[in-house]
């Protein structure tokens, strides 16, 4: 740390040090790690779940929107195309259960990491549909990379599943 630097040579910290210290502790305690993990999977979750009950008409049944911009609006942007999506009806089924599925999981922090690698890969499929949209995409998969690498944290139903099955406890 920077302050470590500024210490005098009876270890203690100049004014100017001292209250740089205190700022610094004072940014971690609001940054804890347990609240930054919860408030990304709750980021990560909202715009996915938000388009999922867009696609939806009923329970287990989209509504017509859905299947026609998976079969007509939609396409993938790879090299030669763009292509139509294959099976455009179940393409937007699968679209529709990810994304009310995966969010769900993400906010309970259950399955956290596999709920974020599927997001992850939704993401790149959606950005391989709209590839303009990478400033937002690439939003998206750095929240899912950092749920997938640090966990859900101690607010998750996998932390206290974890907790009741370790044998330590």
């Amino acid at each position: 740390m920077i302050t470590d630097q500024r210490m005098s040579t009876d270890g203690s910290l100049p004014p100017l040090g001292l209250l740089v210290d205190k700022a610094n502790h004072l940014v971690q305690a609001i940054a804890a790690p347990s609240l930054v993990q919860l408030v990304l999977r709750l980021a990560l979750a909202v715009p996915f779940w938000r388009s999922g009950i867009l696609k939806w008409g009923g329970f287990l049944k989209l509504n017509d929107t859905a299947v026609t911009l998976f079969t007509d609006e939609f396409t993938l942007h790879l090299p030669g195309g763009p292509y139509h999506y294959p099976a455009p009806a179940v393409m937007a089924f699968l679209s529709g259960c990810g994304e009310i599925m995966f969010p769900i999981l993400l906010v309970l922090g259950l399955g956290t990491r596999f709920a974020a690698l599927g997001l992850l890969f939704m993401t790149v499929i959606v950005e391989l549909t709209v590839p303009d949209g990478w400033p937002v995409h690439i939003t998206w998969a750095a929240m899912a990379l950092g749920i997938m690498a640090y966990g859900p944290g101690r607010v998750s139903l996998d932390y206290l599943i974890g907790r009741m099955l370790s044998p330590e406890r």
